[in-house]
């Protein structure tokens, strides 16, 4: 799987390139399916009016108003309660996955009691995250972004990728969201991190690692 982790959207010339360089065809030509999951699980952004602005394409984070050939929703918590066949094809189907921002460790809960998780790796889709839609994809977050509790504790996320990230970095909303405090973190994780702005984005295909931006980052090592 293709993975295009992002901050804040594909919100610049830079990160639009690479996403359709990563699918191989016009944007235009791809079905898209967005999840909103991790949204429910963060006081800030869920549920209701945000949710909505979302999965219509309405929010200020383009990935659903990118001018897909069609866009469906996958909601993870309903799908333990309906056939896998009613889905999974569906999955298997799709050019591309677009993953919300939200409650990181919320969404990797419903990723794996849903059974998205185990599919992940195998899928063609080009998966497009944002915010926890990205940070889902480290060993885990940090105790700076853990906020939902999940059923057995800790900070433990998918591990599909080697690294952890600081999303927002500097964002004039989250005052907390410095470099300073990026460090801090970073000097806390098992392993490497990146600290990334809203401009930025994290391209991996085939386990190699590439920085997609217009803004400011920093790469942590242990």
């Amino acid at each position: 799987m293709k993975l295009l982790l992002t901050s804040a959207g594909v919100n610049n010339k830079s990160i639009h390139n690479a996403l359709t360089d990563m699918l191989g065809k016009p944007i235009a030509s791809c079905n898209a399916l967005c999840i909103p999951t991790a949204m429910y699980g963060h006081p800030w952004v869920g549920p209701g009016v945000n949710a909505w602005e979302f999965i219509s394409g309405k929010s200020e984070n383009p990935m659903v108003d990118l001018g897909w050939k069609s866009v469906g929703v996958l909601e993870l918590t309903a799908l333990p309660s309906i056939s896998r066949d009613r889905w999974v094809p569906l999955v298997q189907e799709t050019d591309v996955l677009l993953v919300s921002g939200g409650d990181a460790l919320y969404l990797n809960h419903w990723m794996r009691q849903s059974g998205l998780a185990e599919l992940l790796p195998a899928l063609q889709a080009v998966y497009v995250g944002m915010s926890a839609g990205s940070m889902v994809m480290a060993p885990n977050i940090g105790e700076y972004f853990a906020s939902w509790t999940p059923p057995g504790g800790g900070d433990e996320a998918l591990g599909l990728v080697d690294f952890a990230i600081f999303p927002h970095l500097d964002h004039e909303l989250l005052p907390d969201n410095t470099m300073a405090a990026a460090e801090r973190w970073a000097a806390g994780m098992r392993g490497p991190s990146y600290a990334i702005d809203d401009q930025t984005a994290i391209k991996v295909t085939g386990g190699a690692v590439e920085i997609v931006s217009e803004g400011n980052w920093r790469h942590f090592t242990p």
